[in-house]
């Protein structure tokens, strides 16, 4: 069977070259060994009579193969058969791979104002010692929330500090992603700090509508600080009313019991007691999550 290599060859010394220095280059391009290999081993798919097509396929991977540019960086040139013909495409490099892989799971487990080791949470041997409940109502929730079915509540991991309860919500996030669904989790008093600076610079809305319309939305820490009947009823309410409207589950974890936190929202930053705010507020809290106490040693201090 004749070599398609030699056919193109051929062809070549017909074709008319728009200079010398393309004629040369061509000449290389075809003992190029990735060239010669592609050639071997496709000749029976490629149409002897596309010569136009091929040569300039050929010579678009030998140049950008040879001489790098800005593109380059992210792409690889390769040779592909497509309708019998030659043609150059350009895929991705292990490197933008990586990139476009870490961006995609940055969009899908998005953190404000939180730790990034959070990132590399886990369920893998979380059932320790006082928190076999709070991993069998993670693997619950993961197993039974479906993004167009029926509302499944998150939940509301109460306990002291360093049992877990944040690991966990993070080892939940990083389970909905490899699922295909999208987490947001936000450090409330960081959040809170962060709503009051944007009073200055007017974006407050921007940022509040953010937050409430995520797909799964936790809330670490609260009740860790006062906070103003502002960011109480203003932003917190109004992100729990909208998600409660949508059905859209929500997490907390807290050092405070439901009924503790009720108490802690119950007097605002000025000393004041507002029960009735602090009710309303934790009706949402209610429907949105379901309690599960975590115990356990702190792990935080474990030497």
């Amino acid at each position: 069977m004749e070599k398609f290599g030699d056919v193109l060859a051929a062809g070549f010394q017909n074709y008319h070259f728009k200079n010398n220095n393309y004629k040369q280059l061509m000449e290389q391009a075809l003992q190029d060994p990735d060239v010669v290999k592609f050639l071997q081993k496709n000749q029976d798919k490629i149409s002897k009579e596309a010569i136009d097509v091929s040569a300039a396929a050929i010579y678009e991977y030998y140049n950008h193969k040879t001489k790098p540019n800005e593109f380059s960086k992210d792409y690889v040139p390769t040779l592909v058969v497509s309708n019998h013909n030659i043609e150059c495409a350009y895929l991705p490099n292990q490197q933008k791979i990586s990139n476009d892989r870490k961006k995609a799971y940055e969009a899908g487990f998005s953190l404000v104002d939180m730790p990034k080791d959070i990132r590399k949470a886990n369920l893998d041997g979380y059932d320790g010692a006082g928190r076999q409940e709070a991993f069998v109502a993670a693997i619950n929730f993961i197993e039974s929330y479906q993004p167009d079915g029926k509302f499944v509540p998150g939940l509301y991991l109460a306990g002291d500090f360093g049992v877990g309860k944040t690991y966990l919500l993070g080892a939940i996030a990083n389970e909905l992603y490899a699922r295909g669904v999208k987490s947001t989790m936000m450090h409330f008093p960081s959040f809170a700090v962060e709503m009051k600076d944007s009073i200055n610079s007017n974006n407050t809305l921007e940022k509040v509508n953010k937050i409430k319309a995520a797909q799964i939305l936790m809330i670490d820490d609260i009740g860790a600080d006062s906070v103003s009947s502002w960011m109480r009823d203003e932003i917190l309410g109004v992100i729990l009313q909208y998600r409660m409207q949508e059905n859209l589950p929500t997490f907390f974890s807290s050092n405070f019991s439901m009924k503790e936190l009720e108490a802690h929202l119950a007097i605002n930053s000025k000393g004041e007691q507002e029960p009735v705010k602090s009710a309303r507020i934790m009706e949402r809290v209610k429907y949105l999550s379901r309690e599960v106490i975590v115990t356990g040693q702190n792990r935080r201090n474990k030497g």
